[in-house]
């Protein structure tokens, strides 16, 4: 009998790029090419494109230990969700805009591009895990694979990149997912969806299925809030007071929205996220 010629394996498919930063491997992106005001979260003004006055020759932040004491605390709650070492050592094969300074402006355009694509890869990957999606799921590995293969674009397509239409369709499948998810909370869910609730006293509030997506929180006391499988995309969270308040399941919650808040070692939190070293 002759032999049946086994059918070629299917290639496996690329690995997601890292979504969380690395700076080791990224050459100060956050502090070169996005411009900041001053105000509460920065001490000084600096345009775009111009290398923050702290910023070392190594591509080393000089005052990273004493940030919040120096009147940079915007710089302690940025995350740019792995775009950094994508844009330096992917994109730009490692070639650094000192080094290299003809690709300094196109470097500078490219990363606030990379940055979008990996905001999104860490929501879509987010509701990929989450079992109550399980209906959009196809369409979110659809997206998924969309979405990574633009990071893999070379720089002048990326720079060309109208990221809108993109977010926009991810957007809709986050919506669905978000009330898939809240959907198993009995109970009428409160909508706070883009509300102005700064300062807001909501200590020890049943918010448990809750919309919050881009609500403003901001010095919100959320002490001891039950805010399980509430949806937090967006919101802003600075100084938010979450201390003893309950974040597991939590939907779309993310690191630079925990840093942003005040804490202490009783607010629960996702496993897949990091207590802030500045809760009490």
């Amino acid at each position: 009998m002759d032999d049946v010629p086994s059918t070629p394996a299917a290639p496996a498919p690329a690995p997601l790029p890292v979504l969380q930063a690395d700076c080791a491997n990224c050459f100060a992106l956050c502090c070169v090419a996005l411009p900041f005001a001053k105000s509460n979260d920065f001490a000084v003004n600096k345009p775009a494109g111009t290398p923050c006055a702290n910023l070392q020759q190594d591509f080393r932040c000089g005052i990273h230990t004493r940030l919040r004491d120096s009147g940079f605390q915007g710089c302690t709650v940025f995350d740019c969700f792995g775009a950094g070492q994508q844009t330096s050592q992917v994109t730009f094969g490692g070639r650094d805009w000192r080094t290299h300074p003809g690709t300094a402006r196109q470097m500078f355009e490219v990363f606030p591009v990379l940055r979008q694509l990996h905001e999104l890869l860490f929501y879509v990957s987010e509701a990929l895990t989450l079992p109550a999606a399980a209906p959009v799921h196809a369409d979110l590995r659809r997206a998924l694979a969309e979405t990574e293969e633009w990071t893999r674009a070379d720089a002048q397509a990326l720079a060309g990149l109208d990221v809108g239409p993109l977010r926009q369709r991810i957007n809709t499948l986050l919506l669905k997912t978000s009330e898939l998810v809240r959907a198993k909370v009995p109970g009428r869910k409160k909508n706070h969806r883009g509300a102005d609730l700064m300062g807001a006293r909501l200590s020890g509030a049943d918010l448990r299925g809750a919309n919050l997506r881009g609500a403003y929180l901001i010095a919100a006391d959320l002490t001891r809030a039950d805010l399980r499988t509430a949806d937090l995309i967006g919101a802003d969270l600075r100084d938010t007071d979450l201390r003893g308040a309950d974040l597991r399941e939590a939907v779309f919650l993310t690191q630079p929205q925990l840093n942003a808040a005040q804490g202490d070692a009783t607010t629960r939190i996702p496993p897949s996220l990091t207590r802030p070293t500045h809760w009490t």
